[in-house]
């Protein structure tokens, strides 16, 4: 699961959202299933048993639903695969159009009356501005339904707008990550560190050791500094909860909040720490023109210890690099910092939305929403590199370690879960001004210089 944040596409979609998710808690209003009529065709299937949910939109064959999404090959094929069932069981078929500038285009395709069927949304604020056109539709019933089985009441308040619920989610990324190797903490003794104070501690050890304990890269091009933003947004939720964050991300507090500062303060404990970073690159300095991708590759040199990073960079480590809790490389839960917030978990995802009241359309809304398809695209991706927070997707479907452990991270009974807050936030301040005075923070600038910069900015 690639993060939306490293793509120009993304960038420019969010220069039209400008717009900041509210009013997710309301009566989550949602559309009558319709039905094309006839006899289900997944009657009487052996492999159909768990859809029968389906019935109720009738015999769909001869029919196809025209899908639109940023997720391209290699992701592609196992999406496609995952629809079979779905076409077994309504006689439905699926068309799927994957683009690499689908943030724009899907604005463009909205306004031209050129909606797609289905379009897979990877921000929220992206789907308040599809939404505020007019062209979306509500989620059927039975969609809900599935979301409220299967998914926490956050997943779907970000599917949420002004009180009608129209977007399940889909695939999902953990961001609250350390990667480190297993052999080197296993030959020095270091335990996994449970508390923030303990990461701390181990920090502190392994500098003693003559190791930088961390390495860190936030250059991303023109999304240079969001490695940054993410560091913050954990913190945040850490320090001062999940309620606080909402506020800070809906800007009902200033973004120099206080509680934002020492937030901000803490992170630079470790990033701006010069006895802390940057592990095989060179000074704090270094931190902004190393390239996110090669951020956590040290570790395999034995040069840093720890890389705080989402689940989505298993992906960068080199070919031939053994991901696993016996490997070379594998990642544990980013820790809290005090008891009383729980386990907070940042993160990102993909939510369907539709542009269509159509039987066969309402139909794939619906599977995509069950416990079935999240088993079956597991089962579909064999190489790994996909999880959903779907709390009916058995672990064992899933074959990359690190995706078992995203899978049991959002699973975790006391996991709190919140959306990268950046992709959130109106364009000028998510991908602009936060994503620049990170940068500009790491370089030299105070907590409270680049936080008021920001809030500056925000109209």
């Amino acid at each position: 699961m690639r993060s939306r944040k490293i793509r120009v596409g993304a960038v420019a979609a969010m220069a039209v959202t400008g717009l900041v998710l509210a009013g997710c808690a309301s009566d989550d209003s949602t559309n009558e299933p319709q039905s094309a009529g006839g006899t289900w065709p997944g009657e009487g299937k052996a492999e159909c048993e768990g859809l029968d949910q389906l019935a109720e939109f009738g015999d769909l064959t001869g029919t196809t639903v025209g899908v639109y999404t940023s997720i391209l090959p290699p992701e592609q094929e196992a999406h496609e695969a995952s629809y079979e069932l779905f076409t077994t069981c309504t006689g439905a078929e699926v068309d799927y159009d994957g683009s690499d500038q689908f943030e724009t285009q899907l604005v463009v395709r909205v306004k031209a009356g050129n909606a797609p069927d289905i379009a897979y949304i990877p921000q929220p604020g992206l789907l308040q501005t599809v939404v505020s056109s007019g062209e979306v539709v509500a989620a059927p019933t039975p969609t809900a339904d599935n979301v409220d089985e299967f998914f926490g009441e956050d997943w779907k308040g970000y599917g949420t707008v002004d009180g009608t619920f129209y977007a399940a989610p889909l695939g999902a990324s953990v961001k609250s990550f350390v990667w480190y190797s297993p052999k080197m903490f296993s030959d020095n003794g270091w335990d996994i560190p449970e508390t923030w104070d303990d990461m701390l501690a181990l920090s502190d050890e392994i500098a003693d050791s003559g190791m930088k304990p961390w390495c860190v890269g936030i250059e991303s091009g023109e999304a240079t500094g969001w490695v940054a933003t993410d560091w913050l947004e954990d913190a945040v939720l850490r320090d001062a909860g999940a309620d606080t964050y909402d506020q800070w991300v809906n800007h009902e507090i200033a973004f120099d909040d206080p509680a934002i500062v020492e937030s901000l303060d803490r992170v630079g404990e470790i990033m701006k720490n010069p006895d802390y970073v940057n592990g095989g690159f060179g000074d704090v300095n270094s931190i902004a023109t190393t390239a996110f991708q090669d951020g956590g590759l040290p570790i395999l040199d034995d040069k840093c210890a720890m890389h705080r990073q989402a689940s989505f960079y298993a992906a960068q480590w080199p070919e031939g690099t053994k991901v696993a809790e016996d490997g070379d490389v594998f990642a544990f839960y980013l820790p809290p910092t005090n008891e009383e917030n729980g386990k907070p978990v940042l993160g990102g995802g993909e939510f369907v939305a539709a542009f269509s009241n159509d039987p066969e359309v309402q139909a794939f809304q619906t599977y995509l929403s069950t416990d079935v398809w999240a088993n079956e695209k597991a089962m579909a991706t064999p190489g790994g590199g996909w999880v959903s927070a779907n709390t009916g997707l058995d672990i064992a479907n899933l074959t990359s370690p690190i995706d078992q452990l995203s899978a049991e991270t959002f699973q975790d009974p006391e996991a709190v879960f919140r959306f990268d807050g950046s992709d959130q936030m109106p364009s000028a301040v998510g991908a602009g001004s936060f994503w620049k005075e990170m940068t500009a923070w790491v370089t030299g600038d105070s907590s409270e210089d680049a936080l008021g910069n920001i809030e500056s900015s925000w109209q």
